[in-house]
């Protein structure tokens, strides 16, 4: 993948003075490149290539038995072929209210919960309700390659605030502090990290949030990777540590990663009456309900067991452990042990300006499509996220994928001169 894949626009500038056929909010949105990763990688493999994609950010395990068959049931079910309220079924709602009580430690009403079609729209709905056009918003980086599209369709400006393989990808209030200017209205909290796997422990959680508190600044905080932590990281929700944030406060989650339905498209934001209010009346608008079967599919999700939860938490633990000790062992990668979610985020810092196989790349993009290319692996660049000089690498796929594909890695870049 070259660098214009991961930013080029969705159409080229027109002439100076002509009339354009696309807006200029929809001509400036980069594609996902996470989405486009794996879809090159899909496209290869159907061509007959054995290509192995690191690139998506989804479990490789089916949707638990008792998920589906809720679903099923609710299918043949008449009340769910019709309309249903745009802002969530109510026995969802309740049950994302209890599920909260149960994994995240505090209480909230259900009327304060909206259900979106997926995370996405949650988080852009979430920055649609706060932030005005010129809004500044603070987004610590690496960050996910969704959010600075859905602060700029909001109006918004991205205000970048890095943190590095050194610093364990994990921003301090010293920085946000930094970056505070008399426009800022919103910082994104993302624990545990998608692209990085960073999980900020609980003083770190608490210290940002007395921050944003004290300034008057939103927080959106992305929790939909909350089950997925290991080793001694703990999830913590910025609500449990910072009760007074509650009415300047709005929480992204989802089913997607913790239960393996990212198919399903069944998410949430919860927050303050009047950002809710304002969100779902936009919703009624732009999608009406979110799939009945799908919600109904979400409530036995979020009121079953957590037994298979558990065991694909295992299991991702396992292919963590391999994945860093195989990627900490060539030369030129620094690895940061990831703690959370089901990403690894190594600098290859090291590897770029040398040569591999009569090529020299420069950046993470350039490496990314050699990898591609000479080991038909599949990898995001870190100018999908950020700075460049680090590569993504899902390790949320089959054991033997993932050895066979960190060992492809890991030959090429042994050949780099």
């Amino acid at each position: 993948m070259s660098p214009s894949d991961a930013v080029a626009p969705a159409t080229s500038s027109p002439a100076a003075g002509a009339p354009t056929r696309v807006s200029q909010r929809f001509a400036g949105i980069a594609e996902s490149a996470t989405l486009a990763v794996d879809a090159k990688a899909k496209a290869l493999k159907a061509q007959g290539r054995p290509v192995i994609g690191f690139g998506a950010g989804e479990p490789d395990f089916p949707t638990p038995p008792a998920i589906v068959a809720a679903a099923v049931a609710a299918a043949q079910d008449p009340a769910n072929h019709r309309y249903s309220p745009a802002g969530g079924l109510p026995v969802l709602r309740e049950a994302i209210a209890a599920a909260t009580l149960r994994d995240s430690g505090y209480e909230i009403s259900p009327a304060s919960v909206l259900v979106t079609n997926g995370g996405k729209q949650a988080v852009f709905q979430a920055f649609g309700a706060v932030v005005d056009p010129g809004d500044e918003v603070l987004l610590p980086a690496p960050y996910w390659t969704t959010y600075p599209e859905a602060i700029r369709l909001a109006g918004g400006v991205p205000v970048e605030v890095f943190a590095g393989a050194d610093a364990g990808y994990l921003v301090t209030v010293e920085q946000l502090e930094a970056a505070r200017t008399p426009a800022t209205k919103a910082l994104l909290l993302c624990s545990p990290s998608n692209p990085t796997g960073a999980v900020y422990p609980p003083e770190a959680i608490e210290a940002i949030g007395r921050w944003a508190l004290e300034h008057g600044i939103w927080v959106i905080t992305d929790e939909i990777y909350q089950h997925l932590v290991y080793d001694d990281a703990v999830f913590t929700p910025v609500l449990r540590a910072v009760p007074e944030l509650a009415d300047t406060t709005i929480v992204v989650n989802g089913v997607a990663k913790t239960y393996a339905m990212t198919g399903w498209r069944v998410g949430w934001l919860q927050g303050p009456a009047d950002v809710v209010k304002a969100a779902t009346n936009f919703q009624s608008h732009l999608t009406s309900n979110v799939s009945n079967v799908s919600q109904r599919a979400a409530v036995a999700a979020l009121t079953g067991d957590l037994g298979a939860v558990a065991q694909m938490r295992e299991a991702f633990d396992r292919r963590r452990r391999a994945m860093v000790a195989a990627l900490s062992a060539i030369d030129g990668v620094d690895c940061p042990t990831p703690t959370g979610a089901f990403y690894a985020y190594p600098s290859v810092e090291g590897v770029l300006g040398r040569e591999i196989r009569g090529r020299v790349p420069t950046t993470s993009a350039e490496l990314a499509e050699i990898v591609l290319t000479e080991a038909e692996v599949a990898v995001v660049p870190g100018e999908a996220f950020g700075p460049s000089g680090y590569l993504r690498l899902s390790y949320a796929l089959g054991d033997a994928d993932l050895a066979e594909g960190v060992g492809r890695l890991a030959a090429l870049l042994s050949e780099a001169r």
